[in-house]
């Protein structure tokens, strides 16, 4: 029987298996988490329920081949990654129509409207907009998911070096963001 307490290596195991049931409890603890993590790498919700698709599916298909070498979280994020990355690829390879690209507005407020207009933490999610998709990805996965540098670095398939480094960076370049919007560093 499934419980909440059973771990996810566990459940893998059991997933290697066929049991459905483990998939679905391994997809009710993470599916949130691994499709906010894609919608943030595809810098949108299109596609993203494709890919958390294909993610679960590999996982269904390649449990018997999770070698503990990291957490099972660790994994689906590194995964989802992947696959991400690799649809946003195929999407700006796909021509846009001229006619259909002229006929969308433009309804993007500039930086400074958007932040008299809203409040600091959507102010904080424009200024993490502004950072490049790699700082972008190491703030995310440390501060929002929780992850450690080593795991990070995992998933981004870097040395751990490389992800300090892209931390030092990402958070000068996050301050000088905020700076530049009219966000003090005392968050109240």
């Amino acid at each position: 029987m499934t419980g909440a307490a059973e771990s996810d290596e566990e459940l893998l195991r059991r997933i290697a298996g066929g049991d459905r049931l483990a998939m679905r409890v391994l997809f009710a603890r993470h599916h949130m988490r691994v499709h906010r993590f894609i919608c943030g790498l595809l810098r949108s919700d299109a596609g993203a329920d494709d890919v958390l698709n294909d993610v679960f599916f590999d996982v269904w298909q390649q449990a018997g081949r999770f070698e503990g070498r990291s957490s099972v979280s660790t994994w689906l994020l590194g995964m989802a990654r992947y696959k991400a990355l690799s649809a946003r690829r195929k999407r700006s390879d796909d021509p846009l129509d001229d006619e259909l690209a002229g006929a969308i507005a433009d309804e993007a407020d500039d930086p400074e409207v958007i932040v008299q207009k809203k409040s600091k933490g959507e102010a904080l999610r424009g200024c993490l907009a502004g950072l490049s998709n790699e700082h972008r990805s190491v703030i995310d996965l440390v501060y929002y998911h929780e992850k450690s540098i080593e795991d990070v670095a995992q998933i981004m398939a870097v040395p751990v070096n490389t992800i300090k480094t892209r931390m030092f960076y990402a958070r000068r370049k996050l301050s000088e963001l905020l700076a530049a919007a009219g966000i003090d560093r005392g968050w109240p």
